[in-house]
């Protein structure tokens, strides 16, 4: 039976751009600023390189670009406010000014600020506003929000974390932040939510997840799926980073077919294919051209 999630007000103007989340699955291309990101290790640290690999990336199919200056990782250095917006704001200034939709991994208020004012339509909070400040910012302006499940605080990391239900209590999360969001001042279509895939979960949560993606797709948001090369994704198959784009693309079309509408990847030309698949399969959009059978 084909899952329809049930997107309340799906057509969203974000970054300028019309979104309709009732007839497109969008894929977030993923810019690391950072010298020590846990998928290219550096490649798109210096500032030319950064801003190349973003638009290398809408010509493949990217909706919109996810930049980034600080690693999720607790386990490298720790990066400044200061640091962090010098090596943010000037990639989303050049991207912005090509008119390219950006939006700014972060979970500081002044470094959301920033990229706002820099030209950024998207926060993207993976903390799940665990400094409730960034949502009075993001209010503030016009861009959206992406609340993402996370059980401990930035920086730090769960040693065997546990749920016990974890789909559960990722819902619950969830639902909460809506509400603090809506609280602070951001409107409902402006938010979208990602439940936080490896994120201080192990293997069996993140898969547990994935199949049972409907539940959480059933708050009636956009939800966002950041599956791309995750640590998940190589154990379930027996892959090193850097071999697992088939088998992040399977992961993505099965968060797709469970209603996830955003998918953050890195590999964006593979993805944006897959995607295009997946919307015609649903009758979400009309085949590109028609010729077998038909005269």
């Amino acid at each position: 039976m084909t899952y329809l999630p049930p997107i309340r007000l799906p057509v969203r103007c974000i970054g300028g751009r019309e979104f309709d989340f009732a007839h497109q699955i969008v894929i977030m291309g993923i810019v690391n600023r950072t010298p020590d990101s846990f998928y290219d290790r550096g490649a798109t640290y210096a500032l030319d390189r950064a801003v190349e690999a973003g638009r290398r990336a809408v010509a493949e199919g990217a909706g919109w670009i996810d930049v980034g200056g600080v690693p999720f990782s607790p386990d490298v250095p720790k990066v400044s406010a200061a640091v962090e917006l010098d090596r943010v704001v000037p990639v989303v200034a050049a991207l912005a000014a090509d008119g390219v939709v950006v939006s700014v991994d972060t979970v500081r208020p002044s470094v959301a600020q920033a990229s706002i004012e820099a030209g950024a339509g998207v926060i993207n909070d993976t903390s799940g506003l665990h400094d409730p400040e960034l949502a009075e910012v993001v209010a503030g302006s016009t861009a959206s929000l992406v609340i993402t499940h996370s059980a401990a605080p930035p920086g730090q990391h769960l040693h065997r974390p546990t749920y016990d239900d974890v789909v559960t209590e990722i819902r619950d999360f969830l639902a909460s932040r809506i509400e603090l969001a809506l609280a602070h001042g951001v409107p409902e279509e402006r938010i979208v939510i990602d439940p936080g895939h490896d994120l201080n979960k192990n293997t069996r949560h993140s898969l547990e997840i994935t199949r049972r993606l409907t539940e959480i797709a059933d708050l009636g948001l956009p939800l966002l799926a950041a599956v791309s090369n995750k640590d998940f994704v190589g154990e379930a198959v027996g892959l090193e980073r850097g071999e697992r784009l088939e088998a992040s693309l399977a992961a993505a079309t099965v968060c797709a077919l469970h209603g996830a509408r955003i998918l953050r990847m890195h590999q964006v030309r593979e993805s944006a294919r897959a995607a295009r698949m997946v919307e015609t399969i649903l009758g979400l959009q009309d085949p590109a051209y028609l010729r077998h059978n038909v005269s």
